[in-house]
């Protein structure tokens, strides 16, 4: 089976998701970003798995579900961050961050054997990518990707292409990165933690 690595930064204030001050401010920020963690562990939880990873830059708060081993973020960039992830890993595995609460279980249930891929990827609509996922994970894959740019899911996936893997694409999600962002993706998961948040905090963010 797989294992699911869940990378993420501890939900403080100033830390986390500040593209979306303003109109939140980082208190509001950082429980919109607390509520998205919330929702993605909950979905790696309730996904088949090997093993449940949360590599995590920050302590662990009441809002980790059982069932997860929490290790540390390394130094360095976020390519190297995410290298040292599938470095600890060995076998199959599967990263995600903590910006795409609409993920469900079904989309995190990838099985590498008989199927005819080597990878999974995730492209996210900002650019980038919410999910990698691989056969054998191999760090050297990721190191050296520009990271947090338009170009950076192209590269990446270009990456896995040039190094002969068969790579199985999986659907397009959103970033939570701005207001606009957390408004889009709310409406996709309705019932979700996030959205949940979102709609208490709105009335304060537009006074």
């Amino acid at each position: 089976m797989t294992t699911l690595l869940v990378i993420a930064k501890e939900p403080r204030p100033g830390r986390v998701k500040t593209r979306l001050t303003p109109p939140f401010t980082p208190e509001e920020a950082a429980a919109l970003a607390e509520a998205a963690l919330t929702d993605t562990l909950r979905a790696v939880a309730a996904a088949p798995a090997r093993r449940r990873v949360l590599v995590l830059d920050g302590r662990a708060g009441s809002w980790l579900p059982p069932g997860f081993d929490v290790v540390p973020q390394c130094a360095g960039g976020l390519d190297e961050r995410l290298a040292a992830a599938f470095a600890d890993c060995d076998g199959p595995a599967l990263l995600i961050g903590m910006d795409t609460p609409q993920v469900t279980p079904e989309l995190l249930t990838v099985d590498f054997d008989g199927h005819g891929y080597d990878a999974c990827f995730g492209a996210a609509e900002d650019g980038g990518f919410w999910a990698l996922g691989l056969a054998e994970p191999d760090p050297g894959l990721l190191r050296g990707v520009p990271m947090s740019t338009p170009a950076t899911g192209a590269v990446q996936r270009e990456r896995l292409v040039a190094a002969g893997l068969r790579v199985r694409d999986l659907p397009r999600l959103r970033d939570v990165d701005t207001a606009a962002d957390a408004e889009a993706v709310a409406a996709t998961a309705p019932h979700s933690c996030f959205a949940a948040e979102l709609a208490r905090l709105r009335p304060v963010a537009r006074r």
